[in-house]
């Protein structure tokens, strides 16, 4: 009774006209104050990244424009419906990777980007939120922790989109649609003996896993290992990541004076080593502001996977959130060279529209399952 005087009272307590405007669109105005903080940075960063250009700041802003749309119409989804259309987008997604791999656009000796005439894009994006989607329907009416028969289903969807994106080949985005799938498991209680049996695998298959990589994927991987052994060739990106993280300090050389940067030291300032950028221009202390904003963002879509009411919501939310955390974590382990370079980009900092779309759409899924959950007495 108490809970619902209380309930009762919220509701007809008056919402001020921004409030108004967020509750109606099924907005969660702590994630999007959070987002747009982070974009705003990233913004103020890739303007100094790229030799302080206008047209690119228009044009990264155009591609924002356009994912946050993205988000705000997947917002106005009822987790119901993305439940219902969880096979089917999933199955276009394996569609479209098969006509990359026929009729893709081939560019520096990868076949990543189909082009429609009126658009031009990535499918693999698309699998990043597809694939727990598949994940989390096929577990939603199935009892958890899943079964070994369920666990080996789950499996093939997930590593299927993997391999064809591999193919491509697209490494990166491949670890990340397998974390994706994966964590859905995870959050559905896998029992630790799969773990153990999974991990092992693993590592019976680093040979023949090392066998099919490609000649610059090896070098990448021994690069990583010891970057010194070719300065000026493969180990070149990471060495000087290293040097514009180290002279920027704990508090920076300031905006617009990363030398690193600005004399073009820097391989890919602009996309997957933007963090050195930040790290050089803005120091220690402006790398861990933006790593709070990011850890913030984990955790509310934590908290909003905790709230959620039926199992494909919980699972897809968390996914969606931890998946999140493994953009960041990879590509600040890349450049600062705890992890070899595999071209994941900073999320919602690097210059891109695909990648920024797909993050931007699956916040948008987050919260329309926050808005959308049921107030229930404690």
């Amino acid at each position: 009774m108490i809970f619902e005087e209380t309930q009762a009272f919220e509701t007809r307590r008056p919402l001020s006209a921004p409030a108004h405007l967020l509750r109606s669109l099924h907005l969660d105005a702590q994630l999007l104050v959070a987002l747009i903080a982070i974009c705003a940075i990233g913004l103020t960063v890739l303007y100094s990244a790229m030799a302080e250009s206008t047209q690119a700041l228009i044009s990264q802003s155009a591609r924002l424009g356009v994912a946050f749309f993205a988000m705000i119409v997947l917002a106005q989804v009822p987790p119901k419906k993305l439940r219902m259309w969880a096979p089917w987008v999933f199955l276009a997604g394996l569609g479209l990777l098969i006509a990359v791999l026929v009729m893709g656009e081939l560019g520096k000796g990868a076949r990543r980007w189909l082009d429609l005439g009126i658009i031009r894009f990535q499918p693999s994006e698309i699998m990043k939120l597809a694939v727990p989607m598949m994940a989390a329907w096929y577990l939603h009416e199935r009892p958890l922790p899943p079964s070994f028969g369920a666990v080996f289903v789950i499996a093939l969807m997930v590593f299927t989109p993997a391999l064809l994106i591999a193919m491509q080949p697209d490494l990166g985005t491949a670890v990340l649609v397998a974390c994706a799938g994966s964590i859905v498991l995870l959050l559905a209680g896998l029992k630790l003996r799969y773990l153990v049996a999974t991990g092992a695998l693993l590592l019976a298959a680093v040979p023949l896993l090392w066998h099919f990589m490609l000649d610059y994927q090896r070098r990448r991987v021994l690069t990583f290992l010891n970057p010194e052994t070719d300065p000026l060739g493969a180990g070149y990106n990471i060495i000087q990541s290293k040097i514009a993280l180290g002279s920027g300090g704990v508090f920076g050389k300031g905006w617009l004076n990363g030398t690193q940067a600005h004399l073009e030291f820097l391989p890919e300032r602009s996309t997957d080593f933007i963090f050195a950028v930040m790290g050089e221009e803005f120091g220690l202390l402006g790398l861990l502001a933006l790593l709070a904003i990011y850890l913030f963002v984990v955790g509310r879509g934590l908290y909003i996977a905790a709230h959620a009411q039926d199992t494909f919501s919980r699972l897809l939310a968390g996914s969606i959130s931890l998946t999140f955390f493994v953009y960041v974590f990879v590509n600040a382990g890349m450049v600062c060279g705890l992890l070899p370079v595999v071209g994941v980009p900073l999320p919602l900092v690097s210059f891109g529209g695909t990648s920024m779309v797909t993050l931007l759409a699956g916040f948008g899924i987050l919260m329309s399952i926050h808005s959308r959950r049921r107030l229930l007495p404690a």
